[in-house]
C-alpha cells in the first residue's frame, strides 16, 4: 500500500508480511467481516452524513453508499491486532520473493508485455518494478480484498482510535463514488481501505489514480489490471524515480567491516565503499549511480545491500527498509536476476532456510501438510509439527528443530 500504509500499520511492512498477503483477509475472512447491528454506529452516520454535505458529498451519493453498509467487528480486531510480530530480513525475503512469486511474476511480465511497455514508456518506471510491486501488494491481484471498504472505513472512523484519518479516508472514498469512477459493491479491499491490484488507499487514489485505458473512470478494482499499474508507475514518478537506475545491489562485506556505517543516514560515493573493501556480490565493479546507503538488516554475515536513490522512491510506497528490499530485489528476480549470493545464518534452533524447507517438505509427505515450503515457519507448519509429535507420542511444542528434521527421514 502506498505512502499513507505506514501511517495505519497495514500489511507488508507493518508485521513484515501477514503471509504477505499485502494484509488483505484470506479467503475465509469475509465470514468475519459480516456487518453487525450497532445502534451506536447508526447514530455515527447519521452525524457523519451532514459531515459530509458540508464537504461536499451528494446526499444521493452517501445514501447509495451506505445501503447495506454497517458495523463490522472483525475490522477493529484486525485494527488491534495487526502487529503481533515482525519477520526477520530472512523470512520477508522468503516469501516476497519466492519461488512462486518469482515465476508467476515472470509470467506476468510476459503476459501483460505490451501493457507494462507503455506505462513504461510512459511514465518511466520499469517493467519489472511495477510487476513487483503488483505481486507484493496483491499477489499479482489475486488477492485484492473482499471486505466492503465503505463500511470498513466507517467501523474505523467510529471507533475513534484514528477516527480523524478514517473520516478522511471514508470522505475520499465517497469522492471517488461521487466522480464515478466506481460502485460501491464494487469497491473491495483490505479491512483498512486498502483497494485495487495495487492497495491504494483513498487519498492516495485520489492524488494519483490515472486513467490509462481511457474510459473515464479510473479503475483499479476490475479484473483488467491497467489502470491500476499505471497508478502505480504514476505515484513512483511524481515521488521522483529515475529511469534506468538501480535501486540497488547486494554487495560483499570484508572481514571485520564497521558495521556503524551501515544505516541510510551514512552515504558515500561508490568509489569511498570500494575503498572500504565493500564488492559486489558475485563480482564485478560497483556500478556508479551517486550516493549510495549500505544496508545489513540481519547483521554482519548476512547479506548486505547497496542502495541508491530509487530505494528512498520505493519506501514513498511503503517507509519500511525491508519492504524496499523486497520489492527491490523481486523485480531483480523477475527481470532475470539471481536468488541472493550471501547467505543468512542459522536461526536460533539452528536451522538454515533450507533445513526448514526440507522439513516442511518431509512432513507434507509425511501426511501433515505444512501448506507451503518457503523456509518460512508460521502457523501452518506449527500446527503440522504439533499433529505429527501428537501422531508419534512426542512432547508436543509445535517448533522446528534438527532432531524432528533428523527424525522425518530423507
Amino acid at each position: 500500500m502506498v505512502i499513507s500504509r505506514r501511517m495505519v500499520g497495514l500489511g507488508l511492512a507493518a508485521t513484515y508480511l501477514t503471509a504477505c498477503t499485502g494484509g488483505l483477509p484470506s479467503p475465509s475472512a469475509p465470514s468475519r467481516m459480516r456487518a453487525v447491528p450497532n445502534p451506536a454506529f447508526d447514530a455515527w452516520v447519521g452525524g457523519f452524513r451532514a459531515r459530509a454535505a458540508a464537504q461536499g458529498i451528494d446526499p444521493q451519493v452517501m445514501a447509495r453508499a451506505f445501503r447495506g453498509a454497517g458495523y463490522l467487528p472483525g475490522v477493529i480486531e484486525r485494527d488491534r491486532n495487526q502487529a503481533e510480530f515482525t519477520r526477520s530480513l530472512e523470512d520477508y525475503i522468503a516469501i516476497a520473493a519466492s519461488d512462486e512469486r518469482v515465476a508467476t511474476g515472470r509470467a506476468m511480465l510476459n503476459r501483460h508485455r505490451a501493457l507494462l511497455g507503455r506505462i513504461e514508456a510512459q511514465y518511466g518506471v520499469e517493467a519489472p518494478v511495477v510487476t513487483a510491486i503488483w505481486g507484493l501488494e496483491s499477489r499479482y491481484g489475486a488477492r485484492r480484498g473482499d471486505v466492503p471498504v465503505i463500511s470498513a472505513l466507517a467501523t474505523l472512523a467510529y471507533d475513534g482510535r484514528r477516527g480523524a484519518f478514517y473520516e478522511k479516508q471514508l470522505l475520499a472514498a465517497l469522492r471517488i463514488l461521487q466522480r464515478g469512477d466506481t460502485s460501491p459493491e464494487a469497491m473491495r479491499g483490505s479491512w483498512a481501505g486498502a483497494m485495487g491490484h495495487t492497495q491504494f488507499i483513498p487519498t492516495t487514489y485520489q492524488a494519483y489514480a490515472v486513467d490509462f485505458t481511457g474510459d473515464g473512470r479510473r479503475d483499479i478494482w476490475s479484473d483488467d489490471p491497467a489502470d491500476a499499474l499505471a497508478s502505480a508507475a504514476a505515484y513512483l514518478n511524481r515521488s521522483g524515480w529515475r529511469r534506468g537506475q538501480p535501486w540497488g545491489l547486494e554487495v560483499a562485506l570484508p572481514q571485520g567491516f564497521n558495521m556503524g556505517l551501515a544505516g541510510r543516514g551514512s552515504k558515500r560515493s561508490t568509489a569511498q565503499w570500494a575503498a572500504l573493501g565493500v564488492r559486489r556480490a558475485g563480482g564485478g565493479a560497483l556500478p556508479d549511480h551517486g550516493p549510495a546507503s549500505l544496508l545489513a538488516p540481519a547483521g554482519a554475515g548476512a547479506p548486505a545491500f547497496l542502495v541508491f536513490r530509487n530505494f528512498s522512491v520505493l519506501l514513498r510506497y511503503n517507509n519500511a527498509e525491508k519492504y524496499g528490499i523486497g520489492i527491490g530485489h523481486l523485480s531483480d528476480r523477475i527481470a532475470g536476476g539471481p536468488p541472493l549470493h550471501g547467505q543468512f545464518p542459522p536461526d536460533a534452533q539452528g536451522m538454515t532456510l533450507a533445513d526448514r524447507k526440507a522439513l516442511q517438505a518431509r512432513l507434507t509427505r509425511a501426511g501433515y501438510d505444512t501448506q507451503g515450503t518457503d523456509g518460512v515457519i508460521g502457523d501452518n507448519t506449527r500446527k503440522a509439527i504439533a499433529a505429527y509429535q501428537r501422531a508419534k507420542g512426542l512432547p508436543v511444542t509445535g517448533a522446528p528443530s534438527q532432531a524432528l528434521l533428523r527424525r522425518l527421514g530423507g
